[in-house]
């Protein structure tokens, strides 16, 4: 039987600014510990701690411009485009540019904070 979902989740992020987390599929609003799907809503100039998570991150940028920090790289990742990050990486992501960012973030496992293992501040 299908499982339908009304309606998203809104939790709370992590990061310098108030970022909105619409969690469609995932621990939190589906109890889907297997994958979560949410939609993030950043806004100009919001930073995330440092993380080396413990799932594989796939995200589909919708508008505007995600940055994407490894230990090696910074890569832009501009609407239309797609970044995988995998698990045991140390990523940092924000949104530096005007008007922030929309994008679809998925995790495979599904995201949990126990999980992520975010940077100490």
């Amino acid at each position: 039987m299908p499982h339908f979902i009304k309606a998203p989740a809104v939790i709370t992020a992590a990061g310098n600014k108030p970022k909105k987390i619409e969690e469609f599929v995932g621990r939190v609003n589906s109890g889907s510990e297997a994958v979560s799907v949410a939609r993030m809503i950043s806004p100009e100039g919001w930073m995330e701690p440092g993380q080396t998570p413990e799932f594989d991150e796939y995200t589909v940028v919708l508008k505007g411009i995600l940055q994407v920090r490894s230990k090696s790289e910074t890569v832009d990742v501009a609407a239309g485009q797609a970044v995988i990050v995998r698990s045991g990486e140390w990523v940092q992501y924000c949104t530096p540019g005007p008007g922030g960012a929309e994008y679809i973030a998925v995790c495979f496992p599904a995201f949990s904070p126990t999980i992520v293992h975010r940077d100490a501040d």
